[in-house]
C-alpha cells in the first residue's frame, strides 16, 4: 500500500484518532501502519500517547495465601483431567467403522467440511468400504465432543458505534403489478444498547440506501459516530481489505451527519454480528411467513413488534432490558444537523472536444485543459458540478441549462480555435463545398456550440452521401438558414435524390416558415442575451 493515502482513507483515520482511538486498533481497524496513521494525526492536530506510557499500569495488588491445609479431614484425589476432547465416549455397542480415521475426520470437521464430502473423500482415497450414514453418525458425535469456536465479544462505549445491513424481507403485495414480491430488510442496530431501526423497501439503490440511513437517524433522535457496514456496492464501490472506495453519495451523506463509515474486511461477517443477529431475529420471530397487502401495513406491524417485544426483551449477552440501555446511550449520540442532506445525481463524464460535458441533454464548459479526460459531474435541481476524479476538488459549478443548450464561462472560452476545431472543418470542406461554407457559418455564429452540430452534419454525409448533404446545405444557404436541424429535416424528406416538382412547393412554404421561426429565436436572443454568471 502507498504511503500516501486517499482522501476518504484519511478523513477515516482522522476521525477515529480524534474519538481517541489508539494507533493500535486504527491500525487494526483501517489496515493503516501504525506510523502512517501517527503522521496523520500529528498532521491534523491531534495528540498522540506517549511511548513511554504504554503497558504502564499500578503497583500489583499481593497474592492472597492459599489454603495448604484442609483441617482433618483427608483430601481426596484429584479426579483426571480428560486432555483429548475427540476420545470417544464408552460405548457398549461394537466400534464405528470410522474409527480409524477418527483424525483425519477431526481435521476436515475444523476446515469447514460437511459429512458427504468427507466420506466422498474416504472412499477415493482410503478405500472406505462403508455408506454415508456410517460418517454421518460418527460425525455427529465428534461434534457434540469438540469444543465451541472462540468468538470475540466486540464492546463499545454508547453512542460510538452503530452497524447496518440487509437482509430478506416478508412478502408484500406490489401495487403497480398486483402481484406479491419479496421486500428487503435494512436494520440499524446501535452497538451499546442493541436498539434496532428495522426498515422495508421494495428497491434498493444508492440513494435509497442513504435515505434509509437518514430516516433511521431521525428515529433515533441522533447518530453515533462510528456506522461498521459490509460490501455491498451501494456503500462501497470498490472492496479492498486496506483502500475500500466508498460510495460518493453515501459518503457525502454522512458527513453531513458527522459519521465516519468502517467498512468490514472481505469475508468478516464477525465484525458485525449485533447487526446480523438483529436481521435473523427479525426474520425469524415476527416475519417468518407473513405476507402483507402493502408496505405500510408490514411497516406498521414491524414498527408494532419493535416496541412492543424487542424494546422490552432482556438482551442474552448484556442481562439487561434493551429500552432501558437506550435510554442511557440516547443522550450520548450526536445532534441531528438543523438542515437535511440534499441529494444529487452522480457520474463520470469525458470532456467533448468543444471543452463541454453532456449531463440530461444539456452541455456544461469544463476549466481548460480537460478536453478528452474523465471528470467527476454532481448535479441537482440547480447546479451542476464538475469535479476533479483524483483529488475532489471542485472544478466548475455552473446553474441548471435547458435541454440542447449551452452554459460556459467566458475564461473557458479558447482565444484561438481548437486544433481538433480546425480539423473537422477540413473534413467538411473536403466532404464538399456548400457543407465547408455552411459548417464555416455555423461556427462562426457560435464557436464552442456548433463544434456538435459540425459532427452531426459530416455524420449525415456519410449516412446519406456526400452530394445529397451538399444538396441540403447549398438550401440552407439559399434560403439564409444556416441550421443542422434544416440539413437533417431536408435529408429526412430526400434522402437520395432531389426533390420532384410536386415536393418543391410545400418544402420551400414549410422551411421559410421554419426560417422566420430560427430568425425570431435569433432576434429574441440577441434582445434578452444575460451573461453567464455561474
Amino acid at each position: 500500500m502507498s504511503h500516501v493515502l486517499s482522501r476518504e482513507k484519511r478523513e477515516q483515520v482522522v476521525a477515529l484518532g480524534r474519538l481517541g482511538w489508539s494507533l493500535r486498533r486504527i491500525e487494526q481497524a483501517t489496515g493503516v501502519r501504525r506510523e502512517t496513521a501517527g503522521d496523520y494525526l500529528r498532521g491534523a492536530g491531534i495528540a498522540l500517547r506517549r511511548p513511554g506510557g504504554w503497558g504502564r499500569h499500578g503497583p500489583t495488588k499481593a497474592a492472597i495465601n492459599p489454603i495448604t491445609d484442609s483441617g482433618s479431614q483427608e483430601s481426596k484425589p484429584a479426579i483426571e483431567a480428560i486432555t483429548d476432547f475427540l476420545a470417544r465416549k464408552p460405548s457398549c455397542g461394537p466400534a464405528s467403522n470410522c474409527e480409524p480415521y477418527r483424525e483425519l475426520i477431526a481435521q476436515e470437521l475444523e476446515r469447514g467440511r460437511n459429512a458427504i464430502g468427507i466420506w466422498q473423500d474416504l472412499v477415493d482415497s482410503h478405500g472406505f468400504g462403508s455408506g454415508y450414514q456410517s460418517v454421518r453418525r460418527f460425525v455427529s458425535t465428534l461434534r457434540e465432543s469438540m469444543a465451541p469456536e472462540a468468538r470475540a465479544i466486540i464492546e463499545t462505549p454508547p453512542g460510538e458505534e452503530c452497524q447496518v445491513d440487509y437482509g430478506t424481507g416478508p412478502m408484500v403485495r406490489d401495487p403497480v403489478t398486483g402481484k406479491y414480491r419479496r421486500t428487503r430488510l435494512f436494520v440499524l442496530t446501535l452497538g451499546y444498547s442493541r436498539k434496532s431501526i428495522r426498515l422495508l423497501n421494495f428497491q434498493s439503490s444508492s440513494r435509497i440506501w442513504a435515505e434509509l440511513h437518514e430516516k433511521a437517524f431521525r428515529r433515533l433522535g441522533g447518530t453515533t459516530r462510528i456506522v461498521v457496514l459490509d460490501n455491498l456496492l451501494e456503500g462501497v464501490l470498490k472492496a479492498d481489505i486496506y483502500d475500500p472506495q466508498l460510495n460518493p453519495l453515501y459518503r457525502d451523506v454522512l458527513v453531513h451527519y458527522g459519521v465516519t463509515a468502517l467498512p468490514c474486511k472481505v469475508r468478516d461477517p464477525d465484525r458485525k454480528g449485533k447487526v446480523e443477529s438483529a436481521v435473523a431475529h427479525a426474520q425469524k420471530t415476527p416475519l417468518k411467513g407473513k405476507r402483507f397487502e402493502s408496505l405500510e401495513e408490514a411497516q406498521a406491524y414491524l414498527d408494532h413488534w419493535e416496541e412492543r417485544w424487542a424494546d422490552t426483551r432482556i438482551h442474552g449477552r448484556t442481562k439487561r432490558q434493551v429500552a432501558a440501555m437506550f435510554a442511557e446511550e440516547k443522550p450520548l449520540l450526536q445532534p441531528l444537523p438543523l438542515e437535511p442532506f440534499r441529494y444529487y445525481q452522480y457520474g463520470k463524464r469525458t470532456v467533448h472536444i468543444d471543452g463541454c460535458v453532456e449531463v440530461e441533454a444539456a452541455y456544461y464548459g469544463a476549466p481548460p485543459g480537460w478536453i478528452g479526460r474523465l471528470v467527476d459531474v454532481q448535479w441537482d435541481l440547480m447546479y451542476v458540478r464538475l469535479l476533479d476524479p483524483r483529488t475532489g476538488v471542485l472544478l466548475r459549478e455552473h446553474l441548471q441549462q435547458q435541454r440542447g443548450r449551452h452554459r460556459i464561462r467566458d475564461e473557458d472560452r479558447p482565444r484561438r480555435t481548437p486544433v481538433g476545431t480546425l480539423a473537422l472543418l477540413t473534413r467538411a470542406h473536403k466532404a464538399g463545398r456548400n457543407i465547408g461554407v455552411l459548417c464555416d457559418t455555423m461556427h462562426e455564429r457560435k464557436p464552442e456550440e456548433s463544434v456538435r452540430r459540425i459532427q452531426g452534419v459530416l455524420n449525415m454525409a456519410k449516412k446519406y452521401g456526400a452530394a445529397a448533404c451538399d444538396a441540403a446545405c447549398a438550401a440552407a444557404l439559399e434560403l439564409r438558414v444556416p441550421e443542422y436541424r434544416f440539413v437533417r429535416r431536408y435529408l429526412e424528406r430526400s434522402p437520395q435524390a432531389p426533390l420532384t416538382l410536386r415536393q418543391v412547393d410545400p418544402l420551400i412554404r414549410e422551411l421559410v416558415q421554419y426560417r422566420d421561426l430560427i430568425q425570431q429565436r435569433i432576434n429574441f436572443e440577441e434582445t434578452n442575451h444575460e451573461p453567464d454568471r455561474t
